[in-house]
């Protein structure tokens, strides 16, 4: 996502609902996912047997009421106003740097709680102008703040590294500043005079621009096209439509839907083409900007991580492609299908289970999955599951998707579902709930500057609970059936989240990378781009699946290319979260116990160290991907082992 810092001793969450998306985490969402790719089209219709209750969040837990929002944004705005005074003060002493950073510390946590207001009003029907109007003020508010610091950093760098280090060691008001003050320092290089950081601030409404187009379209814009399948029923192809039926288990029905939904996205090809395009454009301004040699460098760097990271995900992953191959080839047999093609990915392996999760059900699963953890996680997971923390169900003009937002310091994280009452809702359940928990450890355990933690961990906190609620479902599953389908649903997790996320992240390097060696980028040339390397992935030329042309436009559909670099993560998440899995689930608490501590070590270290000091994972080694590998191969030999018993 395009950059929206408001100085870089804060981290700021990137304006987009999801990933606290958490993404507090990031919103630090979008999550996403089988893991991922739940949060990016997971919305579906309720289906018609669905009776659960619906919940919707109290908002009022921020604001009373749009008249309170009303007031906390002008005093919000005369904070804002007043932040100048702290000019040419850093230098002063250690008491005056401590004093302007507190006042900055405090605005922004008021900005971010009257932008999770109008966040998660407009989310709930972005149909809504006065929503959209509001929404609009708190951004428009971020933007006056960011202007209003751009200042801070190079006053800081200008004060010198000897001088603010020995502030910080003789002022113990600067602890909670100390991570993002020596993060400033390590920064330098990076960083403008004060009219260049001032200029970049000014830029930062126009360049969030993409992806709100994009937004606007997926979710309120395009006329979907209704289609009735075999049984005589017609259905809306929208987001959430697709994201239904392109699992039915008739083959035409599903190919009708791969059809005629991307053919409608066929049509805004060159639209959508244009609009990412000017996020990449965008991103590589920002990079050039700051003296990066790449796009891919600026993103590692802000997070401190080694660009090995990335390389060794693609190495590992491209490493395991047969391994993802035998996978295909087991869904063709399952199905019954000897020209495997692409909308053949989505429909179980079986029909073990026609089971309605509805959300009572899927609390009570999720809360007994999770009891690995300990008592200290279930009671945070209690808290949250008896709050008016959700808003459960589609409806129209909802925000697609799912996201955890806990982006508002003071106040408990919020849930953005679409349950269906599948199974597939259930999981999506879980992992944002995972979210929640870590922004509630977090919370308990940092201030606010250190509170928001890195989305690279992030999704690791909410990619483990979709494993332990996979290997919860298969161990009480009542039938051979249903085993079968819970381990498929393990599978279809690793290809989505693994192998997928990783395709995503491939893309996103290579239409940079093209970017930036000058080469125009169009919505046709996005689709032969994306096209290749579906190809290679799926294994076409090897025989295992064909993908026809008219699919490779899936990229436009995609929201996480907006998000700057965000999808690799949900692979090295998956990654993670399955080596720490594979180790406590075999019994090892120390190793459980490890993982909470990282929880709550929140943004108070870079990801890498976080997991290095507390845990001993080192995400730049091949073994820390060779867990995911080992599982996808175990769950593979159990449904072998079960179809031939």
């Amino acid at each position: 996502m395009t950059e929206l810092k408001l100085s870089r001793w804060i981290r700021a969450v990137t304006l987009t609902a999801g990933v606290t998306l958490l993404m507090g985490c990031g919103e630090s969402e979008e999550k996403t996912t089988a893991a991922a790719e739940k949060t990016t089209s997971a919305t579906v219709e309720v289906a018609e047997a669905a009776t659960t209750e619906k919940y919707v969040w109290d908002l009022t837990d921020l604001y009373a009421s749009d008249e309170a929002w009303d007031a906390a944004y002008a005093e919000a705005e005369t904070m804002i106003a007043g932040l100048s005074d702290y000019k040419g003060t850093l230098g002063k002493s250690s008491e005056s740097m401590a004093t302007a950073m507190r006042a900055v510390s405090d605005t922004y946590k008021e900005v971010l709680r009257l932008y999770v207001y109008t966040s998660l009003k407009r989310d709930e029907d972005q149909r809504v102008p006065e929503a959209q109007t509001q929404y609009g003020k708190a951004m428009s508010l971020y933007q006056k703040l960011g202007e209003a610091i751009s200042w801070m950093d190079p006053e800081i760098l200008s004060v010198g590294k000897d001088t603010v280090l020995s502030y910080m060691e003789e002022n113990e008001d600067l602890a909670p500043f100390v991570f993002h003050l020596k993060d400033t320092l390590r920064q330098a290089d990076h960083t403008l005079d004060a009219k260049g950081e001032a200029l970049l601030a000014q830029a930062g409404m126009s360049m969030a621009q993409p992806e709100e187009i994009y937004s606007l379209y997926a979710n309120a814009s395009i006329p979907w096209p209704t289609i009735t399948l075999s049984d005589g029923k017609e259905v809306k192809l929208t987001q959430a439509g697709y994201s239904q039926y392109r699992a039915a288990q008739n083959r035409d029905d599903r190919k009708k839907v791969f059809d005629t939904f991307w053919e409608t996205w066929k049509t805004y090809e060159n639209g959508m083409g244009a609009t990412l395009n000017s996020e990449v454009q965008a991103n590589i301004f920002m990079a050039k900007a700051r003296n990066y040699d790449s796009v891919l460098e600026q993103n590692m760097f802000d997070d401190a991580l080694p660009e090995e990271i990335y390389t060794q995900l693609v190495s590992q992953v491209n490493d395991a492609l047969p391994v993802f191959h035998r996978y295909l080839k087991l869904r063709g047999k399952m199905l019954g299908v000897e020209d495997l093609r692409y909308y053949d990915i989505y429909p179980p392996l079986t029909k073990g289970s026609e089971k309605v999760f509805g959300l009572s059900l899927s609390e009570e699963i999720t809360f007994e999955a999770l009891k690995p953890f300990g008592d200290e996680y279930l009671g945070m997971l209690r808290e949250g599951l008896d709050g008016d923390w959700m808003h459960s169900h589609p409806q129209d003009g909802k925000r697609s998707g799912a996201y955890m937002n806990g982006s508002a310091y003071d106040v408990h994280p919020y849930v953005l579902l679409n349950h269906n009452d599948d199974y597939n809702a259930l999981s999506t359940f879980a992992h944002e709930w995972g979210h929640a928990v870590h922004t509630m450890m977090a919370k308990s355990a940092q201030p606010f500057e250190t509170s928001d933690y890195s989305t690279f961990i992030a999704e690791m906190a909410s990619t483990i609970n979709e494993i332990l609620l996979e290997e919860y479902m298969v161990a009480h599953a009542e039938t051979k059936e249903e085993k079968l389908f819970y381990l498929g649903q393990a599978l279809e997790s690793i290809r989505g989240t693994f192998f997928r996320q990783t395709m995503f992240g491939e893309f996103e390097l290579a239409i940079h990378q093209a970017a930036e060696a000058g080469e125009p980028l169009t919505g046709a040339k996005f689709s032969e781009i994306y096209g290749d390397l579906l190809r290679k992935y799926h294994g076409e030329a090897e025989g295992v699946l064909m993908i026809d042309d008219a699919y490779t436009v899936e990229w436009a559909y995609i929201p996480h290319f907006y998000y700057d670099f965000y999808v690799y993560q949900y692979a090295t998440s998956i990654s993670g979260a399955a080596w720490f899995a594979e180790q406590f689930l075999a019994g090892d608490e120390a190793v459980r116990d490890n993982f909470i501590e990282v929880l709550k070590a929140g943004g108070s270290d870079y990801p890498q160290n976080i997991l290095l000091d507390h845990a001993g994972l080192d995400m730049t080694k091949p073994d820390a991907y060779q867990a995911v590998v080992r599982r996808m191969t175990g769950l593979m030999d159990r449904i072998d082992a079960l179809l031939e018993s």
